[in-house]
């Protein structure tokens, strides 16, 4: 069972949703690989920084995962990715709240420090963005695939454009083989 098989593909959309999937997971996934690399503890809440933010091994091994998911994202497009990067946008900003909530306790099992939350918040918007980047707006233009998704029926400018097609046959007559 799919949950967006109703909502249409895009081709143009499709590559905004793919780059931000693709440089979001890219980044990720090379922060993980450095933070196993510097063979941080799997659990140790220290002071280890890498690429500017704190990190132990747990947060390593979880960047990889989520990255490896966004770059599958980014492979697979299309309304796939952009529903992947709504999702993570959302976990990424519930994640900042929580380890915001955390901050110097004992239960910050991901070594979090205010820069990682702020982090967090800022891929969190990132995704979001991208994810619904041309899927929601209230000035969506009539071509637009998700706006034709809800709208069924003709845009104003179809109906016009019908209309106008529907008094030019009338005023020209039967074509000629109908003639008799």
């Amino acid at each position: 069972m799919r949950l967006d098989d109703h909502l249409p593909v895009d081709h143009r959309l499709n590559t905004v949703y793919r780059v931000g999937a693709g440089l979001i997971g890219a980044f990720l996934v090379a922060f993980g690989i450095l933070g196993l690399i510097d063979q941080i503890g799997f659990f140790n809440t220290g002071g280890n920084m890498v690429a500017g933010l704190n990190s132990n091994g747990a947060l390593s091994v979880l960047s990889i995962c989520i990255g490896a998911l966004l770059l599958a994202g980014m492979v697979i497009g299309g309304n796939f990715a952009s529903t992947l990067n709504m999702i993570l946008g959302v976990l990424f900003l519930l994640n900042g709240f929580l380890f915001l909530g955390l901050l110097d306790t004992d239960s910050n099992f991901l070594a979090f420090k205010i820069q990682n939350v702020f982090f967090s918040f800022i891929v969190g918007l990132l995704l979001m963005t991208f994810g619904m980047y041309g899927r929601v707006g209230s000035v969506l233009p009539h071509d637009n695939p998700y706006w034709r998704a809800r709208h069924p029926e003709p845009s104003p400018h179809e109906r016009r454009t019908q209309a106008e097609l529907r008094e030019g046959r009338e005023r020209q007559g039967p074509p000629p083989d109908q003639v008799r």
